[in-house]
């Protein structure tokens, strides 16, 4: 979890052991120092001292009573640390420029931090290069999100964007297909994908996507299901169509090394 320190612009703390230990392991942020409660105890306690140590982060054991005060839900381990920092658009598909199999997801509208952290959660884990969020009338990066995510957002570049649509504009002109997941799309199955590189678009949890971003997709795709629910949440689809994706891009890309 990010909290930022009262009265301080550059730093923030993060709290939880999962959240701590991803972030001394992603290795992006600079970390201040580590506050560890004197009885937390455990295997994770023992990996984030190592870890902290091999990378010399400052170590500072204290009372129980001095973290609970302040908060409640630490688990017993602070990291002071840099602000999150978002990416700029066009800085993210420079560090891109020269992968054959690019892979981003576009978050339209997601306002659940919960279902934000897991939709990360799932692009980290089917290797997205990037998320891209909007800076309006979305959640934006914070605590809920970084323990709903299990410290994954230390491990993707994240972008804020003002426009989604000109955005997709943007990709386009960068040689990106854009795929929107809306239940008036083909099936996964039957739907044949473009090639590489690919900007998959998430809509928001109750009303999916919005009719101007529906129209700018080179495809629509949709997950065939069971008609008894109207639609999986946006964490599930996005787990569900990665994967697919993921299981595509790689029979791709491993043939092409053949």
């Amino acid at each position: 979890m990010t909290y930022r320190k009262k009265g301080c612009f550059n730093s923030a703390v993060v709290y939880g052991r999962n959240q701590v230990f991803e972030l001394i392991r992603a290795n992006k942020r600079s970390i201040n120092k580590i506050m560890i409660s004197k009885t937390a105890k455990g295997t994770i306690i023992s990996n984030i001292v190592n870890l902290a140590k091999q990378k010399k982060i400052s170590i500072y054991i204290v009372p129980s009573k001095k973290l609970k005060k302040e908060f409640q839900h630490s688990h017993g381990v602070i990291a002071e640390v840099s602000s999150t920092k978002y990416i700029e658009l066009s800085d993210l598909t420079k560090k891109l420029k020269n992968h054959t199999d690019q892979l981003l997801v576009i978050l339209d509208s997601i306002k659940d931090p919960n279902n934000l952290g897991a939709i990360i959660r799932n692009c980290v884990a089917f290797n997205v290069d990037g998320v891209i969020i909007p800076k309006w009338r979305a959640a934006g990066i914070n605590e809920t999100i970084s323990r709903s995510s299990a410290g994954a957002v230390e491990h993707i570049r994240i972008s804020r964007v003002a426009n989604i649509n000109q955005t997709i504009t943007f990709l386009k002109e960068h040689g990106f297909w854009i795929i929107g997941a809306d239940n008036s799309g083909q099936t996964l199955e039957a739907v044949n994908l473009p090639p590489f590189p690919i900007a998959l678009i998430i809509g928001s949890e109750g009303f999916g996507l919005q009719n101007l971003i529906k129209r700018n997709c080179d495809f629509l795709i949709s997950i065939p299901q069971n008609n008894t629910i109207s639609s999986l949440n946006a964490s599930c689809a996005s787990s569900i169509i990665l994967y697919e994706i993921s299981k595509i891009r790689k029979q791709l890309f491993s043939n092409l090394k053949k």
